[in-house]
């Protein structure tokens, strides 16, 4: 109870939910991506199942402190520079990211040709989806724990706003999936972002670290043109169909 009255242990929580969900944009972008290739029925539990895994993988990082402080310790070296757990992960994930926003792209191409051809397009499977989501979950979740160990120091307050934060995506999934769908260009644009979002985790693999600030901002100012030209198309539509 003084805990919960300790108007410290409030704002750490607030400003830890605030990074946890900004952090999990990307996460949630890719699995939101993944989960539109499967059939209408099964998209929700896809992402549901998704976000809900990365959860368990948080809360058991999260118990695991000291393994996940270990892997920030140097194992070799290459050309004088130290290479630990974490830096093999983050590599791993970047190229797995890069690779799977490039195929992305390149099959939305390939299916707009293969429509105007008549071509059966091609589907995945519920388990495939979830195994690729696994994968990349590993990535974020590692430096979002990363992240919350950092910045706060009890075990309840980063369990509490890691919980909180994957509700709210959670929620968010849903709607944020509808509107990538809507708008093709909106996807091209988020396949973009999770390429930039590999590239930057194979710098932090390399140890050259990218302000996330800047990332974050760049995505932030590309949505806000994508949605600028979205309203601007949408309302010279209708004024060509009131004329």
């Amino acid at each position: 109870m003084e805990a919960l009255a300790n108007p410290d242990i409030w704002i750490a929580f607030f400003t830890l939910c605030a990074l946890e969900i900004v952090l999990g944009i990307d996460n949630l972008i890719f699995i939101s991506i993944l989960a539109n290739k499967l059939p209408k029925p099964q998209q929700a539990k896809a992402r549901t199942v998704g976000l809900s895994l990365a959860l368990i993988m948080r809360i058991a990082l999260l118990f695991s402190i000291s393994w996940i402080m270990g892997l920030t310790r140097d194992l070799f070296t290459i050309f004088n520079v130290g290479v630990s757990g974490r830096d093999i992960i983050l590599l791993a994930g970047g190229l797995f990211l890069i690779y799977k926003s490039v195929r992305e792209i390149h099959e939305k191409v390939e299916n707009v040709e293969s429509a105007h051809e008549n071509r059966v397009i091609k589907t995945t499977t519920f388990q495939s989806t979830i195994i690729q989501i696994m994968l990349i979950d590993i990535v974020f979740s590692l430096d979002s724990v990363i992240t919350a160990v950092g910045m706060v120091k009890s075990l309840g307050v980063m369990i509490a706003a890691v919980v909180v934060s994957i509700i709210v995506m959670i929620l968010a999934a849903g709607r944020l999936s509808d509107f990538v769908n809507k708008h093709p260009t909106v996807k091209v644009l988020a396949l973009s972002f999770l390429l930039m979002i590999g590239l930057a985790l194979i710098a932090e693999g390399m140890d050259f670290h990218i302000p996330k600030g800047y990332i974050y901002f760049s995505m932030a100012f590309a949505v806000l043109v994508e949605i600028i030209n979205i309203r601007t198309g949408t309302r010279r539509n209708l004024s060509v169909e009131q004329d």
